[in-house]
């Protein structure tokens, strides 16, 4: 999955990631946007930048991200 600046998202998971920290679980559910997608090349590794309602912004693994609202 490709993510881009401004891409609608949601966090329907919680990610297999060793960068998931426990605090994130209160993220699951939750709506954004990509701030910044992840500079290395659509890495499926890399950490990606959202700004999520009501939580602020935060860098968050790619597994735990869905596209919301595309067709």
């Amino acid at each position: 999955m490709q993510f881009q600046r401004g891409n609608k998202i949601e966090v329907f998971k919680k990610s297999e990631d060793e960068a998931w920290e426990p605090y994130m679980d209160d993220f699951i559910g939750i709506h954004g946007f990509v701030t910044d997608p992840d500079n290395t090349i659509n890495d499926p590794d890399a950490l990606i930048e959202v700004s999520l309602e009501g939580k602020g912004t935060h860098r968050l693994p790619q597994d735990c991200l869905r596209l919301i609202g595309q067709p």
